[in-house]
């Protein structure tokens, strides 16, 4: 898969890594995922880049910084071998771990920027994507304007919004170097118009929450119980719709369980499907899930094997979700 209108080529699967930045406290409440290893984050890693995947996701938040260390550790020495998307809007302290607020000027996102590649250990990000999706679209502007200098720089390749907004997104794709977007989308929550805008524009979108946070692997039931430090259990933030009271959502779970038969047929795994249904649904969207370790970045990364689900089983799902 080309990346936007350049000649970089992707594999169709990133890695999302979220997870593996650890422990960290978003406005008080915990945004890790539970008990986390590097030493399983980087074998997941290394495992992932040695299958052949190039695209890295993560973010200056992810575990405080602590996500990008990992990452700048993975890719040490192979730099030109791997595609690195890393996000910044929201500031926060290292020590404590916990967010402090957001980006309000063109220093600021300087600031980040240069942090950033710090932690990554690299002296160019290939993809900046702005983390804060209802910022003001009003001051807008000043953001791709001050990218747009971060890559006349030589800091920074190429930028976008993650934001499931078109009108937001069609602001940065004024500038010259938007050439990649980032938004919610799996097989329960689809989201026909940022398909159609990066259809429209030509550029490649990264899928987060492709498997819901676990929920679309099948592994979690009405039995699970998460820890006091993974964000899915009983604390978890008010945004969180994929897991209620520390439970799968039950809602989704009969969903999903509407449409396994078509999901893992021709042996896939449940998550699998999923992703593979993501495949099926846009040739432009990357999907990037996340991990803890390493048979979980084959099992993804197995997918591509499997191919993506067929235009007519794409359509049938959909009827199945909406015939209600």
């Amino acid at each position: 898969m080309k990346f936007g209108h350049t000649d970089i080529d992707l594999k169709p699967i990133g890695l999302g890594c979220w997870a593996i930045g650890g422990l960290w406290y978003d406005l008080g409440t915990c945004a890790g995922w539970g008990d986390v290893k590097d030493e399983e984050s980087l074998k997941a890693l290394d495992t992932g880049i040695g299958m052949g995947v190039n695209l890295i996701d993560t973010a200056n938040v992810y575990g405080a910084g602590h996500s990008e260390v990992l990452v700048g550790k993975a890719i040490a020495g192979r730099r030109d071998k791997v595609f690195v998307s890393t996000k910044f809007g929201i500031q926060f302290d290292p020590e404590t771990k916990t967010t402090t607020g957001s980006i309000k000027t063109p220093e600021d996102i300087i600031n980040s920027c240069e942090d950033s590649l710090k932690r990554l250990g690299t002296d160019y990000i290939d993809l900046f994507l702005f983390h804060l999706g209802d910022f003001p679209a009003e001051e807008a502007p000043m953001v791709r304007d001050t990218l747009e200098k971060l890559v006349d720089d030589g800091k920074i390749r190429y930028y976008g919004w993650s934001t499931s907004d078109p009108a937001r997104q069609e602001i940065f794709s004024l500038g010259k170097h938007y050439e990649g977007c980032e938004f919610a989308l799996n097989v329960l929550e689809d989201d026909p118009a940022m398909c159609s805008f990066i259809e429209e524009k030509g550029i490649t979108g990264l899928g987060r929450s492709p498997l819901a946070m676990g929920l679309l692997t099948g592994k979690y039931n009405q039995k699970t119980n998460f820890s006091k430090d993974d964000l899915r259990g009983k604390n978890a933030p008010v945004w969180m719709t994929y897991f209620v009271d520390g439970k799968p959502n039950e809602i989704f779970l009969k969903k999903l369980e509407n449409i396994r038969e078509i999901l893992t047929s021709e042996g896939r795994t449940l998550a699998q499907g999923c992703l593979c249904w993501m495949l099926g649904r846009s040739d432009r969207c990357i999907p990037i899930p996340g991990f803890k370790k390493a048979q979980q970045v084959m099992d993804n990364v197995g997918a591509l094997e499997k191919g993506p689900l067929t235009k007519a089983q794409v359509e049938e799902i959909h009827r199945i979700l909406n015939e209600d």
